[in-house]
């Protein structure tokens, strides 16, 4: 009798470490799926340079900033500065979380009566600074400024990083001549601020031809600064006033605090910024 209780008492036990055991791979394979499923959500967001393709498929790629026209799934806004206006489509399908931050800002009038607080010509004009809209002059401009998700502000606080938030790189958007682009700081830091490359001069030199599509190096003989793809992020193109960027781009300069030949004498004001158009799929 005593036996058979030591027998009935071993085999107990023993079922229940299996039981154990298999609860706990369990819970091993669920984490190893959830952890998964969140790095393919957090990848859909997060891209710091471009996918690599083979030419054929690049040149099959979608270029939307190779037409003026403004498609359904774009927007569209106008910047009234005090040299004229600038028209600007913006991709939303390509650059949604910079589409977003850049019409949520100029919706509530952040960038009213900002300037375009750093200009050399023949590579590109950068405004944004709300910092610039209380003193045009100011010595510290370029440093101010925060994204609508600064500080876990938006629901999905993936894409949030301190003031800033990722970086948007795709094979469909270059920095070719009157591309619209978000300055940072490095990777992750994007803002409010934004930059219009300006330089038009031939610069297919500066390419290798197997990574661009064929029509983008055509476009880089217009001018551009393909020095900057895949670092910052492409989200708009100019479809009208590149001769007003060219004019802002001309503007009379003095070295700023950095030794950089770059501070306007007289700072080129963005009045504001209107929504002409927001895309509807």
């Amino acid at each position: 009798m005593k036996k058979s209780n030591k027998m009935t008492t071993i085999l107990g036990i023993v079922i229940v470490i299996l039981l154990a055991l298999l609860i706990m791979a369990g819970l091993m394979v669920g984490n190893k799926q959830k952890n998964t499923d969140q790095t393919k959500q957090e990848s859909s967001v997060e891209t710091t340079k471009r996918p690599s393709e083979s030419k054929a498929k690049l040149n099959k790629e979608v270029l939307p900033q190779l037409t003026t026209t403004v498609s359904d799934n774009e927007s569209l806004v106008a910047l009234h500065t005090t040299q004229g206006d600038i028209k600007i489509k913006l991709f939303n399908k390509y650059a949604p979380l910079a589409v977003e931050n850049f019409l949520t800002h100029a919706q509530e009038n952040y960038y009213n009566n900002t300037t375009f607080h750093r200009v050399i010509k023949d590579f590109m004009i950068q405004g944004g600074d709300p910092k610039s809209a209380e003193d045009a002059k100011a010595a510290d401009l370029g440093r101010g400024g925060k994204s609508i998700w600064a500080e876990g502000a938006h629901k999905d606080s993936k894409i949030d990083s301190g003031n800033g938030f990722k970086n948007e790189i795709t094979n469909n958007l270059y920095n070719i001549r009157g591309s619209l682009a978000m300055a940072n700081a490095g990777a992750d830091t994007t803002g409010s601020q934004f930059f219009i490359n300006q330089g038009n001069k031939d610069v297919t030199k500066q390419i290798s031809a197997k990574k661009y599509p064929d029509k983008i190096i055509k476009a880089y003989k217009n001018g551009g600064n393909p020095s900057l793809d895949g670092n910052y992020t492409v989200f708009g193109q100019v479809v009208e006033g590149l001769d007003v960027v060219d004019k802002i781009a001309s503007s009379a300069v003095k070295t700023d605090d950095n030794g950089e030949n770059s501070k306007p004498e007289n700072p080129v004001k963005i009045e504001s910024i209107e929504v002409l158009q927001t895309a509807t799929k």
